[in-house]
């Protein structure tokens, strides 16, 4: 997820992946559709501001996770997955929430990103705004 690191094949790896898991799914779709054509560069920008969030989240990771700081920034997420990706819905939020706490890759990324910890901040934050 912090894709300045990945090398090129890491990046398939992850493609492949989450098509394997998803590729099923409207959400899929749509996340091909609106990366179609964009440069390696622009989908390494994006994905570095979605890692930038996950910084700022663990900014305040010691703190309440449902401090109004902590709900705009969950809010700020959903957003900026709607529009770089998919179609966010909260279901879909509660989903990544759960992957973002549930060890791994994905965790350890998120926590490189925003501290120790930062992963499972950011699920129990969603967890407080999808209710």
């Amino acid at each position: 997820m912090d894709f300045k690191a990945y090398d090129s094949k890491k990046l398939d790896r992850y493609t492949e992946e989450a098509k394997a898991r998803w590729g099923h799914t409207d959400a899929w779709r749509e996340s091909q559709e609106k990366t179609r054509g964009k440069s390696r560069e622009d989908l390494v920008s994006e994905a570095d501001g979605l890692m930038d969030i996950f910084r700022r989240l663990g900014q305040l990771r010691t703190g309440s996770p449902a401090a109004g700081e902590a709900q705009a920034l969950i809010g700020e997420l959903q957003r900026y997955i709607s529009d770089h990706y998919y179609n966010c819905t909260p279901q879909i939020l509660q989903g990544l929430g759960q992957m973002y706490a549930a060890g791994g890759e994905m965790t350890e990324n998120i926590d490189r990103a925003g501290g120790p910890g930062t992963g499972d901040f950011a699920r129990r934050a969603i967890e407080i705004y999808c209710k």
